[in-house]
């Protein structure tokens, strides 16, 4: 069930609060924060390894087989927030495909695929595909906890990157021990445990990842996000060019700890655009393979949009958008595994993950990246309010 809402994919309520407290430049820091010195339930370090040549059988938590934490180098950067200007093919600003939750759920989890942007080096664009959790504290607050991969013209331009967000430390964390490259598709676990710890686990070496584990003040259920995201450096507007992002088998954690279940279109929905509207952003376009767990997004391609010569006859053309259909296998053979489909199931163990990352207390220190030579943006925004009647006090900064 879609539920129809102002389309406010641009918003981000935290702008003042990033201001303040992010730094102009990407910096190395091996710093951590008191918010994640918190144990990681004696997890070990987890060993090099390239990606999974399966999908996980078990659920994410400290109690997985091999469960481990991130200790490799992290790259920590704060950036600030500026207000987009409108030119170039791709708009300027910030981009938004995919949805939000309509209630709250304690985990998300999913697979998504990487691809290479057309990112420019030494500037602020990025690509990136995520799932968040989100609650709306008031007053123009916001707190959130995302993971997934990104592409940045400041981090390793590039490559790609595992990267994880989170609002009590106000920074991207990269994680170069995990060497990702176009083709790959990562399994992603974002979830809490009985005393409100969210963490962020990645299924990497056939095991899962412990990133990050932070104690935020959203409770032990919250609002999800699953987007595709790209930001145009505001200073150097250009076409960026995105491949198709496949995201899917894409499920949710109950909020009373009931079993996963997929995110299909029965489980209310925020999309920002009517159920027959195609959905589209700066030259962007999202396909429902099956809604809401089976996605692609990226270019449109010329034939659909009038910007790029085509013909336009009774506006811009989409990709064709399936309709819904009863449950449907799961994409390849290798997510065919039926423990995949418990991947989000509720984690007892996660409950005595106490809270917060050992894992960033390895992090090493490296050159500091290339400057970029623009203003650079926030550094990820949650795309749309959390309830149909919330507003952000913000939320008109980024344009609608």
């Amino acid at each position: 069930m879609t539920v129809n809402v102002r389309n406010v994919a641009r918003w981000c309520a935290l702008a003042a609060v990033s201001a303040l407290l992010a730094a102009a430049v990407p910096t190395v820091s091996a710093a951590v924060s008191s918010s994640r010195r918190l144990s990681a339930a004696g997890l070990p370090a987890c060993p090099a390894g390239a990606a999974s040549t399966r999908a996980p059988t078990t659920p994410a938590g400290p109690g997985s087989p091999g469960a481990c934490r991130a200790a490799g180098r992290i790259l920590e950067s704060g950036v600030q927030l500026t207000k987009p200007a409108t030119a170039g093919f791709t708009p300027s600003g910030y981009h938004h495909l995919g949805a939000n939750s309509a209630g709250e759920w304690s985990g998300v989890s999913g697979r998504i695929s990487v691809v290479d942007g057309s990112i420019r080096p030494g500037s602020y664009d990025f690509v990136a595909g995520r799932f968040m959790v989100k609650r709306n504290m008031g007053a123009g607050r916001i707190s959130w906890l995302e993971a997934g991969w990104a592409q940045t013209g400041w981090a390793g331009p590039l490559r790609q990157h595992i990267y994880t967000f989170n609002t009590n430390t106000h920074s991207w964390q990269f994680y170069d021990q995990y060497a990702l490259r176009p083709g790959d598709r990562v399994w992603l676990d974002l979830h809490s445990d009985a005393n409100g710890v969210w963490g962020a686990w990645l299924w990497w070496n056939n095991r899962w990842n412990l990133l990050t584990a932070q104690r935020l003040p959203i409770g032990s259920s919250a609002f999800v996000e699953q987007y595709v995201e790209v930001h145009v450096d505001s200073g150097r507007p250009a076409r960026i060019d995105v491949p198709e992002v496949t995201v899917d088998n894409v499920q949710l954690r109950p909020a009373d700890g009931g079993a996963a279940r997929y995110w299909r279109d029965d489980v209310p929905t925020l999309t920002g655009y009517g159920a027959d509207q195609p959905q589209r952003s700066g030259g962007f376009c999202l396909n429902w393979v099956n809604r809401y767990d089976t996605w692609t997004a990226g270019d449109c391609g010329p034939d659909s949009d009038p910007a790029l010569g085509a013909p336009a006859t009774g506006g811009r053309a989409a990709p064709a958008i399936a309709a819904p259909t009863a449950p449907a296998a799961t994409p390849d053979a290798d997510a065919a595994n039926e423990g995949a489909a418990d991947a989000g199931a509720a984690d007892a163990g996660a409950a005595d993950a106490g809270a917060a990352d050992a894992g960033a207390a390895d992090a090493g220190t490296a050159v500091e990246p290339a400057t970029p030579s623009s203003s650079s943006p926030a550094a990820s925004t949650p795309s749309e309010p959390a309830t149909p009647s919330q507003r952000p006090l913000l939320g008109g900064l980024l344009g609608q």
